[in-house]
């Protein structure tokens, strides 16, 4: 299975910041700023009433460049100039920083440290320098007027810059989908064990990918049963479940560097009519996924992938005896959106929901649609169709007899089980192949009976 050692991504990552450089350089250059300055973040308050803080997630600009989870460090950038990098040494004697994966980047990064964080200030330089960062007190406090705070026109540049991922990027999104694989493979195993709770599943997943809950590219999703029909389930039940048939969808992936794989796996356990029906639709949805997967082409509107799941949806709920009538009227009157109302995916870097991908809106059937782009070489997006029993779109649907399609009587029959998803991680290589699915190279299946 791939793997890269830490040693080939540190090769990768010089050439990752040396193509950061030139994008950055021309960019900084046409919008007229003499510098950019990026701050890595400011410790969040937990809440205004006590002394807590969050562990620090940092800003997404600064992960861009450097896999450093550091408070209050900066990164000048001044076109055709080496990037300075200021780190502050005086810090909390109640806490330190999470060490780095790699210090790679101490070779890539002219470096000063100052001794508090206002001593950041005399290492900006001279004319129009942007802040970018979420704490604006700090770019008061360095002498950074509002107006250069956060620009919108440099956000969206640099956001621009995010949608086409470098080797490095690949690589670590690619070892985020390998630590995930041992999470999901143990969560499989101790579902087919039976007698955990969500919480237990949680805990096993953190344990088996090596990571903190905080480390977690978002909150791990673990639903049992009817909780998978609530799309980011996180309220973990406490209890095992006891039904002679469960379900359990899995959506959790890992981190690398900074940057997330976005995984999810469903699988039933039990015997009986119920569960064969609903191992039957896992089968299905499994098997549409890696046919939407290999419909991605260059040049391709990524929203004609996600019409193309709603037909493929309206197929699977026909052949499942949940829906009659054709196609076209189950897509048309929107009961295949009330089966599945999310978008079929959205782009993946530094967030798991990483921007760049989503510069136009959907079209106004499709209202959670996060990716809207032509497919391009470069990109790194999700595809993550899904069928569901949500009460809160079948229950108007059933108050107005659902147009006569849905067989509520077999849908209550499999509503306890709540739902099911399958997600992969894909890269735009371009070629022959046009996608390498990082997820497929480590779980190759998307669920099923265990």
């Amino acid at each position: 299975m791939f793997e890269l050692e830490p040693v080939a991504l540190d090769r990768l990552y010089a050439a990752h910041v040396a193509d950061l450089r030139a994008r950055y350089d021309a960019v900084v250059d046409r919008l007229g700023w003499d510098a950019v300055v990026l701050h890595s973040g400011s410790p969040l308050q937990r809440s205004v009433f006590d002394d807590q803080y969050w562990p620090l997630r940092p800003v997404p600009h600064w992960q861009h460049w450097l896999p450093l989870t550091e408070a209050n460090a900066a990164l000048v950038l001044r076109p055709n100039r080496r990037p300075l990098l200021v780190r502050v040494s005086q810090q909390s004697f109640w806490e330190k920083p999470a060490a780095p994966e790699s210090d790679a980047f101490l070779n890539e990064f002219d470096l000063v440290v100052v001794r508090d964080v206002l001593g950041t200030r005399g290492h900006l330089g001279p004319g129009r320098v942007a802040f970018v960062g979420e704490d604006r007190a700090r770019a008061t406090a360095w002498g950074i007027e509002e107006e250069c705070t956060c620009p919108p026109a440099l956000l969206a540049a640099l956001d621009a810059l995010r949608t086409t991922k470098t080797p490095y990027e690949v690589g670590c999104i690619a070892e985020a989908n390998r630590r995930a694989r041992a999470g999901h493979e143990a969560l499989r195993d101790v579902f087919a064990e039976g007698a955990a709770s969500e919480l237990d599943l949680h805990l096993r997943y953190l344990q088996a990918t090596a990571q903190d809950d905080w480390e977690t590219p978002y909150k791990n999703i673990v639903a049992l049963g009817a909780n998978a029909a609530t799309l980011h389930h996180v309220a973990y039940a406490r209890a095992p479940s006891r039904g002679e048939v469960e379900s359990l969808l899995v959506d959790a992936g890992a981190t690398c560097r900074g940057y997330a794989s976005d995984v999810t796996r469903t699988w039933v356990r039990g015997g009986g009519a119920r569960a064969s029906v609903f191992a039957r639709i896992v089968a299905a949805v499994d098997a549409m996924q890696v046919g939407l997967c290999s419909a991605v082409r260059l040049g391709l509107a990524y929203e004609e992938l996600h019409d193309r799941s709603h037909r493929e949806v309206a197929a699977i709920l026909r052949d499942a005896g949940l829906i009659h009538g054709s196609i076209d009227e189950a897509v048309d009157t929107g009961v295949t959106r009330a089966f599945f109302p999310h978008g079929l995916g959205h782009s993946l870097g530094i967030q798991t929901h990483d921007v760049g991908c989503g510069l136009r809106p959907p079209k106004p059937e499709n209202p959670f649609l996060r990716n809207t782009t032509d497919v391009a070489r470069g990109q790194v997006f999700t595809i993550e169709p899904g069928i569901y029993f949500i009460p809160q779109l079948l229950e108007p649907l059933r108050a107005r007899g659902g147009g006569g399609l849905v067989d509520f009587e077999a849908v209550d029959e499999l509503a306890s089980l709540g739902g099911v998803r399958i997600e992969d991680d894909l890269v735009v290589v371009g070629g022959e192949s046009v996608i390498r699915n990082l997820t497929r190279e480590q779980l190759p299946s998307g669920g099923g009976a265990v």
